[in-house]
């Protein structure tokens, strides 16, 4: 499975969003030499592709190339497949006849979702994060901390973000009296 940068992620799932798949514009964070670098990277790994463009006609472009013309960046079947969208999505917007199929793809917003049926691999500490959360008993913040030795903010951090965010998963908390609060996840 090929890793992605957060930002090469952003440009991919932003790209997927747009008509023929352009990748531009960039996020407004990413400037000069780091967008230089993230597209030089991206354009290496065959995320995105130049593609001639008319600057006349107000079309996104990624550099000029003269007389009025440049490159744009477009989105690959690659670069798409990086993010969970299957490639015949790209091809059915490819043709310009198929213009209405643009606002149609709305599989993109469902890729997070799809994402979210990741599965830790064994043996790591989310495993066990997971593990101890769906124990009958659940788990506290202390016994995380001890059994993962992290520390309280690694672990809300990581049941917010890893298993809420990421995964998908619903993270419930009671207070019990003699423990505390105790955080659970409904046993799959």
């Amino acid at each position: 499975m090929t890793k992605l940068s957060d930002t090469q992620a952003l440009i991919l799932s932003a790209a997927a969003e747009r008509p023929e798949h352009i990748a531009l514009p960039l996020p407004e964070s990413l400037r000069g030499g780091a967008a230089a670098k993230v597209v030089g990277a991206m354009l290496a790994k065959g995320f995105v592709e130049e593609v001639d463009t008319d600057m006349r006609k107000g079309e996104p472009v990624w550099r000029e190339t003269g007389d009025g013309h440049g490159v744009t960046l477009v989105a690959t079947d690659a670069g798409l497949a990086a993010i969970g969208i299957e490639p015949e999505d790209a091809d059915a917007d490819a043709t310009p006849a198929d213009a209405t199929d643009a606002p149609t793809e709305d599989p993109a917003p469902d890729t997070p979702a799809e994402a979210k049926t990741r599965t830790p691999r064994e043996g790591t500490k989310q495993a066990q994060l997971i593990a101890m959360l769906r124990a009958p008993d659940g788990a506290t913040i202390e016994e995380i901390m001890a059994a993962a030795n992290w520390q309280s903010h690694t672990v809300r951090g990581a049941m917010a973000g890893a298993l809420k965010k990421k995964l998908g998963l619903e993270v419930t908390s009671e207070k019990v009296e003699g423990r505390g609060r105790v955080y659970k996840l409904p046993t799959a």
